[in-house]
């Protein structure tokens, strides 16, 4: 159970990153596309910041006390903090390769899930891939 917990603290982390990567790009994206872009940033990080709550929650399910500092997400998390403003190009690249990153390790944490047979989280964390995929999509058919 402690491998669990441990990765569904890594799984917080990274979504917490992801959620504040792409509000910063949301609000920092440019160009012609501007009021799509925006737009389409702006349904990603809503979505990301209502996994922080479930995630955080179905940590305390574990009987496992959530991380909630940036600090201890900093060390948890994988996903590279972005310090300057890229293209609106590259921005959706960089959040295609981390949404990627992301969906690796909730199926971690999904296995580790059926595995300990806890089938609510496990239910959690297929709902959650399913939609980051969708991103993925969405995010590749942008780019072309």
């Amino acid at each position: 159970m402690k491998e669990l917990i441990n990765q569904m603290k890594v799984v917080l982390a990274t979504n917490f990153s992801l959620y504040l990567k792409t509000h910063y790009f949301h609000w920092n994206i440019e160009g012609p596309s501007f009021p799509q872009y925006h737009k389409f940033l702006n349904d990603m990080y809503e979505l990301f910041f209502d996994g922080v709550d479930i995630f955080a929650e179905e940590i305390r399910t574990l009987d496992s006390y959530a991380p909630g500092s940036l600090s201890r997400y900093l060390e948890l998390s994988k996903i590279e903090d972005e310090l300057n403003v890229p293209s609106a190009h590259n921005m959706l690249k960089q959040l295609q390769m981390d949404n990627l990153r992301f969906i690796e390790e909730m199926k971690k944490a999904n296995k580790m899930a059926e595995t300990q047979n806890a089938v609510g989280l496990a239910n959690i964390l297929q709902d959650r891939i399913d939609k980051h995929y969708k991103y993925d999509w969405m995010i590749k058919a942008t780019l072309k």
